[in-house]
């Protein structure tokens, strides 16, 4: 009788609470995305104009683009994990053209979140280049971070991480 008595109040229980499920759940399914506002819509344009103008000048090394990118205390992790600042990327401006003279650079999957004067940006950088007379694809996750200062955006933090290569046996 027992039994009965518990099995019966956790139909009860079941029964009672079943349509608060099924309403939570129609509700969390009905969510309207978030509109994105005006300025978020232009920090977001902005930021990706920015990204796609410094990526198509890199292989030209144009200094002045370096400079206008990168703020004066930038951070920024190289994908071999080391840390330099804008005096280390000035510095090694020309290095990349002579040791990549026919590379080029695209950012593919970007998204940018921003934060009002702030906005982070994260992309999947692919390196085109010519290595021994064959044509090599190179991928990196990037991640920035840009601050707007004095009505300019700028790179405050930079992490650059190479994608791994995929081994025969992986692809499958």
């Amino acid at each position: 009788m027992k039994f009965m008595r518990r099995r019966n109040l956790r139909m009860f229980a079941v029964a009672a609470l079943l349509p608060f499920v099924v309403i939570a759940t129609a509700a969390q399914t009905r969510q309207v995305p978030a509109r994105i506002s005006s300025a978020d819509q232009a920090t977001i344009q902005q930021v990706t104009r920015l990204l796609r103008e410094f990526l198509a000048a890199v292989p030209k090394s144009d200094r002045q683009m370096f400079e206008n990118f990168f703020a004066d205390d930038v951070i920024y992790t190289r994908a071999a994990g080391l840390t330099v600042n804008k005096a280390d990327i000035m510095k090694n401006i020309g290095v990349r053209a002579v040791n990549e003279p026919q590379a080029t650079y695209e950012p593919d999957d970007i998204t940018v979140h921003p934060y009002g004067g702030m906005a982070i940006v994260n992309f999947r950088l692919v390196q085109h280049n010519e290595k021994d007379g064959k044509q090599e694809t190179n991928y990196f996750r990037n991640t920035g971070t840009f601050l707007k200062r004095n009505g300019k955006w700028q790179v405050v933090a930079w992490q650059a991480t190479k994608v791994p290569e995929e081994k025969p046996e992986q692809k499958k």
